[in-house]
């Protein structure tokens, strides 16, 4: 297994397995394990590999089998949802600080192929994405959809984020989750 930052040569990897398990294309079969909410195109792709180097991409071989996404709030803030975080950052004070666009990003969505779940494939692809984030930002900030309890879990029992707010919008419910970026995911 290989982890890498993504080039835009892994574009089309990332896309098919995006496509695989987004909450509007996933199997009924896989929805339960698990899916992203985010829909990326190629150039939001490239631009997210060529500005932020804000993907890291687990390969088994040539194939792409997951993908971490993070980046600055300035790259996200084209989104009414991370637009609406953004306005939200200074109402959270989590580790002695209050929350900025300048002391945090935003970390996912992560995807993982099926066969690769319940690996390690999920500590290391995020350990990798937390440690480069780290030389720029130390918080790490994310939602995940409340029904997407299977994402729910493996962000707080294995990874060890923390929830620290629920939060609505267009008529979904999210938590809104931080993690300390200079500690190393347990496990490896």
């Amino acid at each position: 297994m290989i982890y890498t930052n993504a080039t835009i040569k892994d574009i089309e990897g990332i896309r098919a397995l995006q496509k695989k398990f987004h909450v509007d294309t996933v199997s009924d079969e896989d929805r339960p394990h698990g899916f992203v909410t985010t829909l990326f195109t190629e150039d939001q792709l490239a631009d997210l590999i060529e500005k932020e180097n804000g993907i890291v991409i687990a390969k088994d071989g040539d194939r792409v089998i997951s993908y971490a996404m993070a980046a600055s709030w300035e790259y996200w803030s084209v989104w009414p949802l991370f637009a609406f975080m953004i306005e939200d950052l200074p109402s959270i004070h989590y580790l002695g600080r209050r929350l900025s666009t300048e002391n945090s990003y935003q970390y996912g969505p992560i995807c993982i192929d099926t066969p690769y779940r319940g690996s390690h494939v999920l500590l290391k692809v995020f350990d990798v994405s937390r440690e480069q984030m780290n030389r720029r930002y130390p918080v790490l900030i994310t939602f995940i959809n409340q029904i997407n309890g299977r994402s729910v879990e493996a962000h707080t029992r294995k990874l060890g984020l923390e929830i620290l707010k629920e939060f609505s919008f267009n008529r979904q419910r999210y938590f809104t989750l931080g993690y300390d970026t200079s500690v190393p995911v347990k496990g490896l």
